[in-house]
């Protein structure tokens, strides 16, 4: 019998489709049991020691770099044809497949899709500001937030430096932003982190999204990652996801892609069946009706277009379609998840203590090259 161990994220986004998969397919010569870790430990912990103990993980694209120079995954090539690949990552919506792609090979297939986009309360807010003047201008009277808990902060930022025209920590050795977005970027972030109510810097997506549906303390947040299961209809508070918002009318939307991947540890052996397996979830149909009927949130453009899966998720799809197609990829080098949740405490210690914005930079500028020398050094010792 071919007995496989997943490793996804608890929340039912994450595991629901999954696991109700599993028992779907399951045979008496095939099964697949996935065991669950915090949205933190999806965040952080190293694919490189996961993969030693299950043969399947969901991931996020920036453990890639990590993930790669300890050898852990297979590329998609040894499993798929090339026809089928191609397939697939045409139906991808925005950069979800292209996030898995380095070195020339595909690491992971994109099961789910997510970038971050704007939640309001339509209820408590008519009409959602689309500028980030206009959000600046909200938070003078209504309850907004900024997501900032573990690597959010840094997440945010660099979604925000994107919209104004700046490309955070693209080189290797030089400044991590130009100095004169960097410091419009900060401002707001400050601005907007010293009106939110007390507290909401705490909150993971998760949290704050169950926040503004039990009660109204927070009206809108400007960037927080989607999740469809908070804009069904059904919900006696709903959240309404829209577009993130732009500097300037016409402008880029500035939004870091995250979602997931699964990929297959290089250690495994794998079984026909599990390839029929991993086929089906990537399927049209399955990514169009199985996903979002049990809770996920599909990483086909063919499941964002469908009109009867968007009505059944409040428009989430619709609403936010622009945002993904149009979002940023992050690096992918070996230690940046450390050097990301690293950034992500240096900022919210700058909101805190009133450093300047070039005070910041520098600080994530030396981070970041200390990042990069610290895995050229290991890669040179390997």
């Amino acid at each position: 019998m071919m007995h496989y161990r997943g490793l996804t994220w608890d929340h039912p986004r994450g595991r629901s489709a999954l696991e109700a998969a599993a028992r779907k397919s399951a045979t008496d010569d095939f099964s697949i049991d996935w065991d669950v870790h915090t949205l933190e430990g999806f965040e952080s912990a190293p694919i490189e020691e996961l993969a030693e103990r299950y043969d399947l993980i969901v991931l996020d694209h920036p453990h890639l770099g990590d993930a790669l120079a300890g050898g852990s995954l297979r590329p998609m090539s040894e499993l798929f044809d090339a026809d089928e690949l191609a397939a697939w990552e045409t139906d991808g919506v925005g950069p979800s497949f292209s996030s898995y792609r380095m070195d020339e090979e595909l690491w992971a297939l994109p099961l789910d899709a997510a970038t971050q986009v704007s939640a309001r309360r339509a209820d408590l807010i008519a009409e959602a500001p689309r500028t980030w003047d206009e959000v600046r201008e909200l938070s003078r009277t209504a309850p907004v937030a900024l997501s900032l808990a573990g690597p959010h902060a840094f997440l945010s930022l660099c979604s925000i430096i994107v919209s104004l025209g700046g490309e955070p920590a693209a080189s290797d050795t030089g400044r991590f932003v130009d100095a004169e977005i960097g410091e419009r970027a900060f401002d707001l972030m400050r601005t907007l982190a010293d009106r939110a109510p007390a507290g909401a810097d705490q909150l993971n997506p998760i949290a704050m999204l169950d926040l503004m549906t039990a009660g109204d303390s927070i009206a809108y947040c400007p960037l927080i990652y989607g999740y469809v299961n908070y804009s069904s209809p059904a919900l006696p508070r709903r959240v309404s996801f829209g577009q993130a918002p732009v500097a300037v009318s016409g402008g880029r939307i500035g939004s870091t892609i995250g979602g997931t991947g699964i990929a297959v540890s290089r250690r495994t052996g794998v079984a026909p069946e599990l390839l029929a397996h991993i086929r089906w979830l990537m399927s049209p149909s399955t990514q169009s009706y199985f996903i979002p009927t049990h809770e996920g949130q599909p990483s086909a453009r063919s499941a964002w277009n469908n009109e009867l899966v968007d009505a059944a998720s409040g428009r989430f799809y619709s609403g936010t379609l622009d945002t993904i197609e149009q979002s940023w990829v992050r690096p992918r080098f070996p230690g940046y998840i450390p050097f990301q949740s690293e950034g992500s405490g240096v900022i919210r210690a700058a909101i805190r203590s009133g450093s300047t914005a070039a005070e910041l930079f520098d600080a994530l500028t030396d981070l970041q090259r200390a990042a990069i020398a610290a895995a050229s050094a290991r890669k040179a010792l390997s």
